[in-house]
C-alpha cells in the first residue's frame, strides 16, 4: 500500500465494458508528511473518496481484491481514505 493525496478525476466515456460504473481518480503519491514524492497513479475508487483527501492505494493483483474491482482490468486501487497518519507518536495529518 501506498499514501497518496486525490488530485483530480478521469472521464472517459468509451472504455472496456468490464470498467463500466467505476470512478477513476487520479492520486498523486505522498510521504507521511503528505509531501509528494513524484509518482502519480490512475486509480479506481472503492471507498467514495474525493478531491484533496488522503487515501491508501493499493495496486497490482491486490488491486483486484476489493467487491467492486475483483475481475475488473485495474492495476490501482483507492480502498481507504486517511483520518489519522501517526508516526513516531506525533499525528501527521488528521482529517478534518
Amino acid at each position: 500500500m501506498q499514501i497518496g493525496k486525490v488530485v483530480g478525476t478521469v472521464v472517459a466515456t468509451n472504455k472496456d465494458e468490464k470498467l463500466q460504473g467505476l470512478k477513476l481518480q487520479i492520486v498523486e503519491y505522498v510521504n507521511t508528511q503528505g509531501v509528494p514524492t513524484g509518482g502519480l497513479v490512475i486509480a479506481a475508487d472503492s471507498v467514495g473518496a474525493g478531491v484533496g483527501e488522503i487515501v491508501l492505494v493499493a495496486s497490482g493483483s491486490s488491486a483486484r481484491q476489493t467487491k467492486i474491482t475483483e475481475g475488473k482490468p485495474v492495476d490501482a486501487v483507492i480502498m481507504a481514505i486517511v483520518d489519522v497518519l501517526e508516526t513516531g507518536g506525533e499525528e501527521r495529518y488528521v482529517k478534518t
